[in-house]
């Protein structure tokens, strides 16, 4: 198994790629999340929509949605395609993501009026759910990322383990800084890939790297980051030398920090092991 980060920026990121994450294995891509600079993104690492096999959905944050169109049209009128893109996401987020999301620009093509599954191979995952592609288990992981009013917008990261090795992958997908809340995620896993918020400003939507620095060490060295800021790749070394300096995850040539475009080979090397 192997991950491929095409995309690590933030929603706001113009030096990046939005977060894009590929899961390679037996020689097909499960996407986590088609931002909207997808297109963009699969190009400059020699791919296109005919190499996705596959999408799991978070949430419907147009920087995790906005490129779903994109693949639904250049799929449906590609004569080359076989078989449709296979769509997973928890089951609430796939009926809001039809009605909120996707069906102003996808629910009409000449002569007809489609649905989801015209264009997707639709399958819902329940909370606390799971489900299995390419041999990889996947179980779908909630954070608190926002709120509406006095209710969890529905927001789901993935706990997945490398069938070579056993060794355990938590993404968080976009979360808040929780840390009661998903302690046990963390120890659970050996590579944590976590969303980080760097910019100044504060949104309260992101956990911040000023906040991560306070998890306990054991924690921190088998964390790295994506969704981060512009200012991030403007001094990129500084940035991972400081990461290293409080001790997150260095592995390989990751330093903290995923560069856009880091490829790791999940039957290599693991924080954990060093």
């Amino acid at each position: 198994m192997q991950l491929i980060f095409i995309g690590t920026g933030s929603a706001f990121t113009t030096e990046n790629f939005q977060s894009n994450t590929v899961v390679r294995r037996n020689g097909k891509n499960l996407l986590i999340d088609a931002g909207g600079d997808i297109r963009w993104s699969l190009k400059k690492y020699n791919m296109s929509h005919r190499d996705v096999d596959a999408v799991y959905v978070t949430h419907l944050h147009s920087d995790h949605t906005g490129g779903l169109e994109y693949l639904a049209f250049a799929s449906y009128f590609d004569p080359s395609t076989e078989e449709k893109i296979q769509l997973i996401a928890n089951n609430e987020l796939i009926c809001d993501l039809w009605s909120s999301t996707l069906q102003g620009g996808l629910r009409s093509i000449q002569g007809k009026r489609t649905t989801l599954v015209d264009f997707f191979d639709v399958s819902a995952v329940r909370k606390n759910g799971r489900f299995t592609w390419e041999d990889i288990e996947f179980r779908i992981v909630q954070s608190v990322h926002i709120m509406d009013g006095f209710a969890i917008v529905p927001s789901f990261g993935l706990m997945f383990t490398c069938p070579e090795t056993g060794k355990v992958v938590f993404h968080t997908g976009d979360t808040q800084f929780n840390p009661n809340q998903i302690v046990d995620f963390y120890r659970m896993a050996d590579l944590i890939v976590h969303d980080c918020e760097t910019c100044a400003g504060r949104t309260g939507v992101h956990a911040r790297y000023d906040e991560l620095v306070t998890l306990p060490a054991e924690i921190k060295r088998k964390m790295v980051f994506t969704h981060y800021q512009d200012n991030v790749l403007k001094d990129i070394e500084a940035w991972e030398k400081k990461s290293m300096d409080d001790g997150f995850g260095t592995f390989g040539d990751i330093r903290g920090f995923l560069r856009p475009g880091t490829f790791f080979d999940t039957t290599v090397a693991w924080p954990r092991e060093q």
